[in-house]
């Protein structure tokens, strides 16, 4: 079922396709259309003569044309909409355009905009991307992964839907996601986009408004659940092995239970990640690292508050540990200077309802003894703030305004200079914005989101927030792990990609507050923790034996910009 394959003219050495399709077949087929970018030669050996318009256009003006079409749109949503039926028709024209407007483009093919999307997925759906697994065709997996055109797959996103950012189960309308991430891979780390898959796990939806929808487009059951959902994964994971050998397997927006599960089962097993805990967690770590520079302190030093702790919310606190292990704490020591609060209040060792992630976080309920509580029942934010006078405030609940004028006032009164993450997404579920902060910390306050948020002129100084986004991370993990042929994501290489990200902040940067590297420079960024990435793979027996001049070719030789590669007919 492959259109075409990679080649290299052994005489010449130059790179073409070789291409299957003829005529309609070719401008349907978003890997391979140039629209009226064919050359005089490919019409001709191609059957496209008659097909298209005279004139051959480069991709330049295309985009330029693209460009000026994106911006006549309305909303974010309808820029959305465009964009997608863009890469629906031109794979290369679409991504040449978001790179060269990457800032300007993220927040609208992720998020905040494709949560948006995901919402109403089934009534804007013009054409379908990636492969949708269900439990009417696992038993057909193998022909469901003969169905791709791809010439062939080194990086798949796959999701199952149920926690799609902070909008819940959103069933196979959450296919956004990956395609969204899939864009990231290619814009950002510079994956080429042919080898890069997006699949659905569409085992479900528990979402009442889904299930009653008419249009709705996916699988119209009840989630799947149990020994019957494990099996179908088992399944996938199988199949992925067998056809994909080489391929890098990354986890995204599963359920809490699921997601932990499906990371501990199969990170040894194939080469693999998840994007919720381990992304977030490291790209959370790097903004640490660099709040720690400013303040001229060590991880140590600080008290962590961590409010929300499902996968991103336990993957911070993991990589938090291991900070603190790093300089040589026990992890007695350590769990004594992190607060974690889920729906019950603070975490403590003896609640029966722990879950296993949440153990190595959970408090002595002796150091508790001496501390005034509001309510002997919970213990409330206020009542750690109060208490334990935390110095970092880390939210990922999904409950907008969680952190309040009082709770942000409360927490400046511990330090000089407050850490405040507020990373849920969409913009709309953010705990607190950064002008809120500023505001209740004096312009003091260390601040990192989920979703953009605009600079602040305070006092004379700009302030300027960063977006703790996972691009900063997840692309440059991938990057790195394939051209390293590591055979799994270690949490040392997580931990390395964190260091990397940190490094980059300039100076001149931390002055202004900002704890990440400039969205501009992603896909720098993206080279520098691939090139980390595969160092580290290197180090520990997990990936090739090249020096790191050798890796830092390659990984600039496999990052790939968008351009028309001649074709050839095959």
């Amino acid at each position: 079922m492959k259109t075409f394959a990679f080649k290299i003219d052994p005489m010449t050495g130059e790179d073409y396709y070789e291409v299957y399709a003829r005529g309609r077949q070719l401008l349907n087929d978003p890997h391979l259309n140039k629209a009226s970018g064919f050359s005089r030669e490919e019409r001709e050996t191609l059957g496209l003569e008659g097909l298209v318009r005279s004139a051959v256009l480069s991709l330049e003006i295309q985009v330029e044309r693209a460009y000026e079409a994106f911006l006549r749109k309305p909303d974010d949503l309808e820029k959305y909409i465009f964009l997608v039926a863009l890469q629906d028709r031109s794979e290369v024209v679409f991504y040449k355009l978001v790179t060269e407007h990457l800032k300007e483009m993220v927040p609208i093919v992720y998020t905040p905009t494709v949560g948006t999307a995901c919402l109403q997925m089934s009534s804007i759906q013009r054409r379908f991307r990636g492969v949708f697994i269900t439990p009417e065709n696992i038993d057909h997996i193998e022909m469901v992964l003969q169905n791709i055109t791809l010439p062939q797959v080194n990086l798949i996103v796959v999701t199952d839907g149920e926690r799609i950012l902070g909008l819940g189960d959103l069933g196979s309308d959450g296919m956004g996601i990956p395609v969204g991430k899939v864009s990231l891979y290619v814009a950002a780390g510079g994956l080429h986009p042919h080898v890069c898959l997006p699949v659905c796990l569409d085992v479900g939806t528990n979402n009442q408004r889904l299930l009653d929808d008419p249009a709705y487009l996916g699988y119209r059951h009840p989630r799947l659940r149990g020994e019957a959902y494990e099996k179908l994964v088992e399944t996938f994971v199988l199949a992925v092995k067998r056809r994909f050998p080489d391929a890098l397997l990354q986890w995204e927006d599963f359920g809490k239970s699921t997601a932990f599960k499906n990371l501990e089962r199969y990170r040894d097993r194939i080469l693999s990640f998840n994007d919720d805990i381990q992304g977030t967690g490291s790209t959370s770590l790097a903004a640490l690292m660099t709040a720690m520079r400013i303040k001229q302190s060590r991880f140590q030093d600080e008290r962590y508050l961590i409010v929300g702790m499902g996968q991103a919310g336990t993957g911070i606190s993991m990589n938090i540990l291991a900070a603190l292990a790093e300089e040589g704490l026990s992890p007695e020591e350590a769990r004594a200077r992190i607060f974690a609060i889920d729906m019950q209040g603070l975490l403590v060792e003896d609640d029966p309802t722990l879950e296993p992630p949440q153990r190595p976080m959970a408090q002595r309920r002796a150091a508790l003894a001496q501390w005034q509580l509001e309510s002997e029942n919970t213990i409330s934010i206020l009542d750690v703030i109060r208490n334990a006078r935390p110095t970092v405030l880390i939210g990922v609940t999904a409950q907008p305004g969680l952190f309040s004028e009082a709770i942000l006032q409360e927490v400046a009164k511990s330090t000089e200079r407050p850490i405040v993450f507020a990373l849920s997404n969409p913009t709309s579920k953010c705990e607190a914005t950064p002008e809120q902060v500023w505001k209740a910390t004096d312009g003091k306050g260390l601040v990192a989101t989920g979703s953009p948020f605009p600079s602040m002129d305070w006092k004379g100084t700009t302030l300027r927030p960063s977006q703790c986004n996972n691009m900063y991370i997840f692309p440059g993990v991938g990057l790195g792990a394939l051209v390293a042929k590591a055979s799994k994501v270690t949490d040392s290489m997580l931990m390395a990609a964190s260091r990397a990200i940190s490094a980059m902040v300039t100076p001149e940067q931390e002055a202004m507050g900002l704890l990440l590297p400039a969205m501009e420079d992603i896909r720098k960024a993206s080279a520098v923790v691939a090139l980390a990435v595969a160092k580290q793979a290197r180090e520990e027996g997990l990936g090739r034996l090249l020096s790191d001049e050798q890796l830092e070719q390659m990984i600039a030789k496999a990052q790939w910009n968008p351009h028309f590669t001649q074709f050839r007919a095959g």
